[in-house]
């Protein structure tokens, strides 16, 4: 088994030098994953997989390399003209798959595509207000006020082309929450190293290698095959049987069988993914509950009665195998920004506490309500919250489980139809630390708090949130979020579990350049 360590992962430098002695074969490949891409509309989803996979198609005027860094993609080179104007020169002789040219047109065109209804990728962009046009290959980006993370912000601002939009009816963004699809939905033509070939949902996806990409190529692929296998059984059985050529979610559980293949490699690594249980603090009475006329998470007596209800010792024991970092804060450790210190459990695994908590807030036969979780999203996610409805019920919390499909609890969450919930966030696709308190902790607006599913408000912590955002001394910021983060730690908002593994797998000899955001960068992929 390889481990993936955060200083140590190839870089497209490093694989490109592998490639030059010599010629590049042609080579096809299969993955699979647990779930579908949501969607192949660029804008519509701040899904972390189906960002990762359009990527591949679509591309950013930066991007993150394997080490998490920051890499020019669609833009060159770039400069500061003040503290709220930034100059992009963007990279000449760049097509999209139609042939058509890329220039300052699509960029502006973008900007005003994800600012439609429905553009959830928006959120990523911060406090961008205008995008405008210096001449065709020099745009400016205009800020609201300094944003220091505005060259990561980028990585996911998806250009599209201006005249296939307007040709194919696509000039505004999808929306999965009102369930209304664009003709992008199912058809792409981005700037990317790869193009669509054939879009089958729920069954495969094809790509084919774009042979006008404008970067020189490190991946040997001609043709890319996604399948979507929901089954970790018939995932694993596939990658043993030569059906497919990698999984990039390997069972725990079956990582023995693997690694005893000769023809089989296992890639292990720590993920950015902090997993929690949140809660709905908005409602005035619970959707999902047997107590009316209030609403019990309001209580910090309540929160913290869960939060000691909880083992996450025995979770991280039994049930990942060992294969978990217990979180003590909202934001993973890996991450730029994460204050180090306060990454130590609040409170200790304590039922009696709990059970007193619950008497002490008015509660002392306890009560019932509805837990939101998937089952083919997170690792073990199932599991986890299983054992969680166990734990809960000891202490008299009547758990209603709400277990269900990723499509079907991803539109539940983004419409806040929960109670109380699991979710998971790695603090992407900036892979900083502001980026859980603006995305995850944030008061929801319609520019902050994406993924604050149980609308949790703090005006403290909006203050210090919006601060960091403008602060360009690293020192001073990472302080503002120490601050925020540790504020929303006591207030018990919500309860980290853990940070849990990356573990794929693939034929031996093939190249996958892991990284801690868990993305695979088709473009990086090396056949034998």
């Amino acid at each position: 088994m390889r481990t993936i360590r955060l200083d140590a992962m190839a870089s497209a430098a490093a694989l490109v030098a592998m490639l030059a002695s010599g010629p590049i074969a042609a080579k096809s490949f299969t993955w699979a994953f647990s779930s579908d891409v949501m969607t192949l509309d660029p804008h519509a989803s701040n899904n972390t997989f189906t960002n990762a996979f359009v990527n591949n198609i679509y591309e950013g005027l930066t991007r993150h390399n394997a080490k998490i860094e920051i890499e020019p993609a669609l833009a060159e080179r770039w400069e500061i003209v003040s503290p709220t104007v930034w100059r992009f020169y963007l990279r000449r002789g760049v097509t999209f798959h139609d042939g058509s040219p890329f220039t300052a047109d699509d960029v502006v065109f973008t900007w005003a595509r994800m600012n439609t209804p429905g553009a959830l990728v928006r959120r990523t962009i911060g406090p961008v207000t205008e995008v405008r046009k210096v001449d065709d290959h020099t745009v400016e980006f205009v800020t609201s006020q300094p944003y220091p993370v505005l060259l990561s912000s980028l990585t996911h601002f998806f250009v599209m082309s201006k005249a296939w939009s307007e040709r194919n009816n696509a000039t505004t963004s999808s929306n999965l929450s009102d369930r209304q699809e664009s003709p992008a939905s199912r058809m792409a033509n981005g700037t990317g190293p790869f193009r669509l070939r054939l879009r089958e949902a729920d069954s495969r996806t094809v790509l084919e290698a774009n042979p006008s990409w404008w970067d020189r190529p490190v991946h040997n692929l001609t043709e890319v095959t996604y399948q979507p296998i929901r089954s970790a059984a018939t995932r694993t059985a596939a990658l043993l049987s030569g059906a497919i050529d990698a999984t990039v979610e390997l069972p725990l559980q079956d990582i023995p069988r693997v690694e005893a293949d000769p023809r089989l490699e296992v890639i292990q690594g720590p993920e950015l993914r902090t997993i929690y249980f949140g809660f709905d603090q908005f409602r005035d009475e619970l959707l999902y509950s047997d107590v009316k006329g209030r609403n019990p998470f309001k209580d910090i007596r309540v929160r913290q009665a869960i939060y000691q209800a909880i083992d996450v010792e025995t979770i991280r024991r039994q049930i990942m195998r060992g294969q978990s970092w217990p979180a003590g804060m909202m934001a993973s450790p890996f991450l730029t920004g994460a204050p180090q210190d306060l990454n130590q459990r609040l409170f200790p695994f304590d039922p009696e506490a709990s059970r007193r908590l619950l008497a002490e807030a008015g509660y002392p036969e306890g009560f019932a309500v509805g837990l939101s979780c998937p089952n083919d999203r997170y690792v073990y996610d199932e599991r986890i919250c299983l054992a969680v409805i166990a734990m809960l019920g000891r202490v008299g919390i009547r758990v209603q489980p709400q277990i269900e499909p990723l499509n079907v609890w991803s539109r539940r969450v983004n419409q806040h139809d929960v109670s109380m919930f699991m979710l998971g966030h790695a603090g992407l696709p900036l892979a900083d630390a502001w980026y859980v308190l603006s995305e995850v902790i944030q008061t929801k607006t319609d520019r902050t708090g994406g993924l604050n599913a149980g609308r949790y408000s703090n005006p403290r912590i909006d203050a210090l949130t919006q601060e960091a955002s403008r602060e360009t001394d690293e020192a001073k910021r990472r302080a503002l979020m120490r601050e925020a983060l540790d504020l929303e730690r006591r207030d018990i908002a919500h309860v980290p579990l853990h940070q849990q593994p990356i573990v794929w797998a693939a034929r031996r000899g093939i190249e996958l350049a892991q990284a801690p955001d868990n993305r695979l960068r088709l473009w990086l992929v090396r056949m034998p």
